[in-house]
């Protein structure tokens, strides 16, 4: 089965200076575990997903560091304290946002798409083709397929 068999068309996304606040409302009114965040041409830029609204309020894990004389050897890359800081203070998509976002074809296989979920713990994942976003497909409608191949397996 190809991804363009099961994802959903109506994307529903968000631009770059949306409020958190909004981005939030959104996900729980409509459902929904992420949405892409697309620039004023329609290209997507980036994506808020669940996750990304809950580190706001997950507590910051400060970079682990020895001193040595005069220097100190970070033994985690500070980089990632700062991006977890820059998420925890955003107010708009822009300063939230997964900037690295792993999409996939219409024409790509729903295992391919399974896996990529697992192996790379992201959830939903866009569908684009040509570079514009056609659809998207979330855990929830692979768990939708899971049962409707469950239902015709039932004998009636």
């Amino acid at each position: 089965m190809k991804a363009h068999e099961i994802m959903t068309r109506q994307v529903v996304t968000v631009q770059p200076d949306t409020p958190v606040g909004e981005i939030a409302r959104l996900l729980n009114r409509d459902d929904i575990s992420g949405v892409p965040v697309v620039d004023h041409e329609g290209a997507v830029v980036g994506i808020i997903t669940e996750l990304d609204l809950i580190l706001r309020n997950a507590r910051l894990h400060f970079p682990t560091y020895i001193r040595i004389l005069d220097s100190i050897i970070y033994l985690q890359d500070p980089r990632r304290y700062q991006q977890e800081i820059r998420r925890a203070l955003g107010t708009t998509a822009n300063e939230i946002m997964t900037r690295e976002v792993i999409s996939a074809s219409p024409e790509a296989d729903v295992e391919d798409i399974a896996t990529l979920m697992v192996d790379k713990r992201v959830n939903p994942i866009p569908i684009l083709q040509d570079g514009q976003l056609v659809g998207i497909i979330s855990r929830a409608d692979l768990i939708r397929l899971m049962v409707r191949d469950l239902d015709q397996e039932e004998p009636a």
